[in-house]
């Protein structure tokens, strides 16, 4: 189906991510990219696994050390990934 009007790429890209509900897919990916950059490379060093289950981040550490020290700043996480993604998409963070 042919629009009359001009959309932008953007406009293009949103509207099909929107119609084939890409979006959940496209923020875990976005997620587990940011994740070294935004914790740095000594918690990225010591990650085995990343997910997003909902509104959920589970992260699958190999230092039970790390797991203890990132548990009391769980909320700086979230911050800190939700202005990464710039959106409100994760509430919670889930360490193993």
């Amino acid at each position: 189906m042919r629009k009359d009007e001009e959309q932008s790429i953007a406009d293009v890209l949103k509207q099909f991510i929107a119609t084939n509900k890409l979006e959940k897919g496209l923020v875990e990916a976005e997620v587990i990219r940011l994740w070294p950059e935004v914790m740095g490379s000594g918690v990225a060093h010591y990650t085995n696994r990343v997910t997003l289950k909902g509104k959920a981040l589970h992260v699958y550490l190999s230092s039970s050390v790390l797991r203890e020290e990132l548990s009391y700043g769980r909320k700086k996480i979230i911050a800190m990934l939700n202005e990464a993604l710039d959106g409100d998409y994760i509430e919670t963070v889930q360490l193993y």
